[in-house]
């Protein structure tokens, strides 16, 4: 981080995070950032197929000569006992389970290669799995369909710097079970940066980011993986290793092949590697976390700030009071500015730090003397910016602290952006625990959340399909960035026409006819 010029900031400005050492300062592990439970006494998760309306297709169960073959395939990367299949066959959130009794571990695409072609001969459904950090039971079985992880599958491959552009990138090629914590500490060793950055990239793979096309913290300044994954080699059903891993950023030879995977949730194929573009690593880094009067103060805050801060913007996320109050509650979070309806994590990125924190002060200067923004508070320290960064992050943690948790990920007209929240308040009253709102605003995208003491198919039922069918009513789309998976598969009609969900049952039944790829995700059951 460079030194910054002093300016003349307002005293409120100027007033450093609050909080103790143990507060912002306590290591955050994986299982503190997936929400896990791991204390004895943990009610166990009841079985998918005994929770929801589905029935197991007539695939073929695993027989001790499968396990030999196996075996075969990977020496050492078959896994039965039943103790070690408790975790990945429950999903973060704890709220589906499924009952696989094989876990397999390849290293290699080869090795996944040859799994597949014996699962396609043998008609065994096989369920892909990375970090196990989707929201939406698109990583676990839903019956007792192979888990094949790829955890071991965590070799960078190679990475270069290219400066032939018209501003220089670093082309990343690495293996599908590098975790994106991992691989972000090793690009910015080099002076760049992954082009997505998550809450849960302590523990997600890149390879599981690529099948669910996800979104994140810096969407608004990178867009999505469709734009900068460059390559992937993938294999599909049968076995047949597709190679369409090039590194190069304009390749128009017919169809884009790779852009099926992405965003395909492992039904059409398994991603074992990835090309990815690599921006350069920013040489200075603000972020000013602000309290709004109400939600048109927000959406003003914002479009002041695209036209003030323009190309250094990277971010720009909102939070509701009631997320500060749980934050606070569960994870011992200190606010640090006062009390407000809503708040604002604004994020610069750029070159010059000079430059950047003089176009950021004068922005704040203009929020706070138009009445857009009452109090804030402004870090340019790597230490500080993440203690800002951890009040956004941490919310999906806290929340699962709350209780039973109904999560809903919505894009929507911004305008309209948090109106659902205000209507659900009203039509669900005492019957839900907390009804939040949050998310990356600059993209349209709402994390709308509902938490009860239990889970409650009357409390189920008053939200769906009114979520969806309120959606739909502003053209909208019933997933933003967590992907479909076992959850939203019945309720893609309320963002895709009947021709679309035809055609993507068809490209399903070209690319694997016996349907063995995590099957009961992402199609409808009845298009």
């Amino acid at each position: 981080m460079l030194p910054r010029r002093p300016l003349a900031w307002p005293a409120w400005l100027l007033r450093g995070a609050p909080g103790a050492a143990g507060s912002w300062g306590r290591p955050v592990g994986p299982l503190a950032r997936r929400g896990c439970c791991s204390a004895p006494g943990t009610p166990e998760v009841p079985l998918t197929r005994e929770r929801y309306p589905v029935r197991r297709l007539p695939f073929s169960t695993v027989s001790k000569q499968d396990l030999a073959a196996f075996e075969r395939i990977v020496p050492g990367g078959v896994v039965t006992d039943p103790e070690a299949l408790q975790a990945p066959n429950v999903d973060w959130l704890r709220t589906l389970r499924g009952c696989s009794k094989v876990l397999l571990r390849p290293r290699t695409s080869e090795e996944v290669s040859h799994i597949l072609r014996h699962c396609h001969e043998r008609n065994l459904a096989v369920n892909p799995q990375g970090g196990n950090t989707g929201m939406v039971g698109g990583s676990v079985p839903v019956f007792d369909e192979i888990i094949l992880s790829t955890a071991r599958m965590n070799r960078v491959l190679s990475f270069h710097s290219v400066s032939a552009w018209s501003l220089s990138a670093g082309i990343l090629v690495c293996q599908a079970g590098c975790v994106l914590e991992e691989l972000s500490r090793y690009v910015e060793e080099r002076d760049f940066i992954m082009p997505l950055d998550l809450g849960a990239k302590g523990s997600c793979h890149i390879g599981g980011n690529v099948a669910t096309n996800a979104g994140g913290l810096r969407f608004l300044r990178y867009g999505s993986l469709h734009g900068t994954v460059l390559g992937l080699e993938v294999v599909l059903a049968d076995g047949t290793v597709l190679d369409c891993l090039t590194s190069l950023r304009k390749d128009n030879t017919g169809y884009d092949l790779k852009q099926l995977f992405i965003g395909s949730e492992g039904t059409l194929g398994i991603i074992t590697t990835v090309s990815i573009l690599c921006p350069p690593k920013p040489r200075a880094v603000n972020v000013a976390f602000l309290g709004c009067p109400g939600f048109a103060e927000v959406l003003q805050t914002f479009s002041t700030c695209k036209g003030m801060l323009g190309e250094i913007l990277s971010a720009f996320e909102f939070m509701d009071a009631v997320c500060m109050q749980l934050v606070g509650r569960h994870l011992h979070l200190a606010s640090p500015v006062q009390e407000s309806p809503f708040y604002v994590l604004i994020e610069t990125s750029g070159s010059n730090a000079g430059h950047d924190a003089e176009k950021l002060g004068h922005f704040l200067e203009h929020a706070l003397g138009s009445g857009l923004v009452t109090d804030g508070t402004m870090a340019t320290d790597q230490r500080k910016v993440k203690m800002l960064w951890a009040l956004r992050e941490r919310i999906t943690e806290a929340l699962s602290r709350d209780g039973y948790v109904y999560k809903y990920d919505l894009s929507l007209p911004v305008e309209r952006l948090y109106d659902i929240v205000t209507d659900l308040r009203a039509r669900l009253g005492p019957h839900a625990k907390h009804v939040v709102g949050y998310g990356h605003l600059g993209d349209g995208n709402l994390h709308l959340n509902v938490t009860a003491e239990a889970f409650s198919p009357s409390l189920l039922a008053a939200l769906e399909p009114h979520v969806y069918e309120w959606t739909a009513g502003q053209q909208g789309s019933v997933s933003a960035e967590h992907g479909v998976g076992f959850r939203k598969r019945d309720v893609l009609g309320y963002s895709k026409p009947p021709g679309a969900l035809q055609l993507m049952q068809q490209l399903k039944a070209l690319l694997d006819p016996k349907g063995i790829l995590n099957p009961y995700k992402t199609l409808p059951s009845q298009a």
